[in-house]
């Protein structure tokens, strides 16, 4: 491994060293908010290092407002059908409605899944798409691992792939050493410092979260099915382990210690980028509040779009508290008519969030909990208040609470009262922005940056034919043969049956004496009585 990281470093360092050729890279868009930013992402570093990219979108509601800017590379646009389109959204809206309620989400999540799979069942129809796929000819396929069509598209045209998984490492089951005394299971909220019943919770866990991943995986078997002959109908949940790479957005500046594989790159920090200065009017008011700073408020574009009138009284009232200026992102549209603002808070449809949190007054960065927006903050040591709502945001909140970094409160409970002593206790204790700013010399201290290990990695899939040298043969063994439960059978069944030989062939020697020791204990007593037996020739 050390040897393939010299040979990367090198290549990068001396471009001479290990010259790539362009490759033709198809890279899939499915989902909306930060995915759709992550896939942006990837696809325009690709391009601007001589690959020639093309991606393909999915065409749906939260994803078409986020896809309108200028590309440097080729874009297909797929729209399902209507009727489709507009069942994903109701069913989002659903999801985020349970969310924000409090309410338990995963059918809805699994009802989402299902309106995918007919979505992917109407792509794979499209003869016309699909056979302009095949003869481009490309060389690798990028996508996001949540997208479960983007899966049977590469196992449909034939070509290798490798994989991004825009949230955290743990939610989704692709084949990692998941050791369930310190590597908490998704769901569990567990950290990976756990007593004895986090352990059994853990345990639990670990069944409650297989079956729900098989449930998800299941909502594609009519497309499989439909779509796949039947001699070569592939099984969903196996095509991950036909990865190429995976590569993770996060690090260990946030997520805890756990063991990868070779082909599992860690590459937190993908949207990092140069920090610029911000508006002429956020400066203004910035400078208002002098050494008392601002705090930052985004709760991601679909929480904005979603927070109820009640959920935007209490965090207003809460602001008042504050002796720092608020920069807020709330559209006009969505402020309640009897609602006065607060004073020291600034209302504004969007903000340079990167910019932002780079700049020397901000104190507090109040976020939804997304992965990318963590990031972020951790990448300018900037504490946080996480309002976490649905997704992996839960989870990302319960590494920025084990790292120190910042504190959780949940949405469904949020008072303005202790909204604003939360706030304040995060501000005011020096242990937070210590903590951040440790995170924030962790992510800063690598020796290459995400870009550069995402570009480096996929030039070594392309230069060495697939990353079959990175995959242990794990990845072909069966669950119960990768955990040795054949072997244990084994040795279980040698141990009980060698007990049981033990046990007879004792039992038959015991047996044996017993007989011997009656035998002679028969004869002595016929000796006894000849020799005590009246003569009777008198």
């Amino acid at each position: 491994m050390a040897g393939q990281q010299t040979v990367l470093l090198a290549s990068l360092l001396f471009p001479g060293f290990l010259v790539s050729e362009a490759a033709k890279i198809l890279t899939i868009t499915s989902f909306g908010g930060s995915h759709c930013l992550l896939m942006n992402c990837a696809s325009e570093v690709l391009q601007e290092h001589g690959h020639q990219v093309t991606n393909i979108v999915f065409d749906i509601p939260f994803i078409s407002g986020l896809n309108k800017q200028q590309k440097s590379y080729q874009v297909i646009n797929w729209v399902p059908p209507e009727e489709q389109r507009n069942k994903i959204q109701r069913q989002f809206d659903l999801l985020v409605k349970e969310s924000l309620h409090g309410r338990h989400e995963f059918q809805a999540i699994v009802k989402l899944y299902e309106h995918y799979g007919t979505s992917c069942s109407h792509l794979l129809s499209r003869g016309d798409i699909m056979d302009s796929l095949r003869n481009e000819n490309f060389d690798l396929l990028y996508f996001d691992a949540l997208g479960l069509c983007s899966f049977l598209i590469a196992e449909k045209i034939g070509k290798p792939f490798v994989v991004f998984l825009s949230v955290l490492a743990s939610s989704i089951d692709f084949g990692l050493p998941s050791p369930l005394s310190y590597v908490p299971m998704s769901g569990s909220l567990l950290t990976d410092k756990m007593d004895f019943w986090g352990r059994v919770k853990n345990f639990l866990m670990r069944i409650d979260f297989s079956m729900r991943q098989k449930k998800i995986h299941s909502q594609f078997d009519g497309t499989i099915r439909e779509h796949f002959e039947e001699d070569s109908q592939p099984v969903s949940s196996h095509l991950l382990q036909k990865a190429e790479l995976w590569f993770l957005s996060s690090d260990f500046a946030l997520e805890f210690a756990r063991p990868l594989l070779p082909n599992t790159i860690y590459v937190g920090g993908l949207l990092d980028k140069p920090v610029k200065p911000i508006p002429q009017d956020l400066e203004n008011f910035i400078t208002q509040f002098g050494d008392s700073g601002f705090v930052l408020v985004s709760l991601g574009s679909i929480a904005t779009m979603h927070q109820t009138m009640e959920i935007i009284k209490e965090m207003n009232s809460a602001f008042a508290h504050l002796p720092q200026g608020v920069l807020w992102t709330c559209k006009d549209s969505h402020w309640p008519k009897d609602v006065r603002l607060a004073p020291n808070v600034k209302i504004v449809d969007w903000i340079p969030q990167n910019d932002l949190l780079a700049h020397p007054r901000i104190h507090l960065f109040v976020t939804h909990g997304g992965l990318n927006s963590v990031n972020e903050a951790i990448q300018h040591g900037v504490p946080m208040v996480g309002i976490t709502i649905f997704g992996d945001q839960p989870e990302n909140m319960v590494r920025v609470e084990a790292k120190n970094i910042g504190v959780s409160i949940q949405i469904q409970t949020l008072k303005a009262e202790t909204f604003a002593l939360t706030m304040k206790e995060v501000i005011e204790d020096k242990r937070y922005k210590s903590a951040a700013m440790a995170a924030r010399a962790i992510r800063r201290s690598h020796p290459l940056t995400s870009t550069q290990c995402l570009v480096g990695w996929i030039d070594h899939i392309l230069q060495t034919g697939g990353g079959a040298h990175l995959k242990p043969h794990a990845c072909q063994q069966p669950w119960h043969v990768q955990n040795m439960l054949d072997v244990l059978l084994f040795l279980l069944g040698f141990t009980l049956g060698t007990l049981w030989l033990v046990k007879k062939v004792l039992s038959l020697l015991l047996r044996s004496l017993d007989e011997d020791l009656l035998s002679k204990r028969k004869v002595k007593v016929g000796e006894i009585d000849v020799l005590t037996k009246p003569s009777l020739g008198w």
